[in-house]
């Protein structure tokens, strides 16, 4: 940790799903891209060949569909159909997700709960899509709110409004700190003035994470509970 930071001190703290909350040990979500690509644009591709940590679903789509020549304006008149058919899919087999939790986060996020921080999830899932693998993997009570991706492709807007509506609740005075996993958490954070604490529980080491500079950087959740004040 940086000096002087105390990574319980905030009063809302917005977490990442995708390698800071849990990992998928499924296909679900995958093939979801590539069955409403099929379905709404008649593209048979997949999402193998454009960066995915880190990334934002519309941005994953626009992506590959601007690698199979489409134009913007075409990407963004197929993008609310695509959605929706990704949504739709990952919904009619949600039977077979399996998020495998991060080390120690359900004693994380339990205790931030029951210390009254405001918790809420920043994530570039789509909305449907996020909520489900939080409720297959047990967490859904602990979060009051989401700032998820579509209609925002970024990851610092999905942080911004995440920061909102945290605020909205609290007051525009009150803290929020960002959980995340990926060098890309941590840029957008730091473009909005916010404390980023990494976890390096998803793909980028911990020493890849730490040469971006985050307020606090851990192996995992269980590392970072040592450090635990509350």
């Amino acid at each position: 940790m940086r000096a002087g930071f105390r990574w319980d001190a905030a009063d809302a703290y917005l977490f990442d799903i995708d390698g800071t909350l849990l990992n998928s040990r499924d296909p679900v979500h995958y093939f979801a891209f590539r069955g409403a690509m099929r379905h709404v644009a008649g593209l048979d591709a997949t999402i193998d060949n454009v960066p995915v940590h880190g990334n934002t679903d519309p941005g994953i789509l626009r992506a590959v569909l601007r690698n199979h020549g489409l134009t913007d304006s075409e990407i963004d008149s197929h993008m609310p159909q695509i959605v929706d058919q990704m949504c739709a899919e990952v919904e009619q087999n949600c039977g077979e997700l399996r998020p495998e939790l991060c080390p120690s986060i359900p004693e994380l996020v339990s205790r931030l709960h029951a210390s009254g921080k405001l918790l809420g999830v920043a994530s570039g899932n789509l909305e449907r899509i996020g909520w489900l693998k939080l409720e297959k993997a047990g967490l859904r009570a602990m979060f009051s709110f989401g700032a998820f991706s579509y209609p925002r492709e970024l990851r610092r807007d999905i942080f911004a409004y995440g920061i909102e509506q945290a605020q909205a609740r609290l007051g525009a005075a009150a803290s929020v700190f960002v959980v995340g996993d990926t060098p890309s958490d941590t840029e957008a954070a730091q473009s909005l003035g916010v404390p980023i604490i990494c976890m390096a529980t998803g793909i980028f080491p911990f020493q890849e994470l730490m040469a971006h500079h985050p307020d606090a950087c851990f192996a995992c959740g269980t590392d970072l509970l040592d450090f635990s004040a509350i």
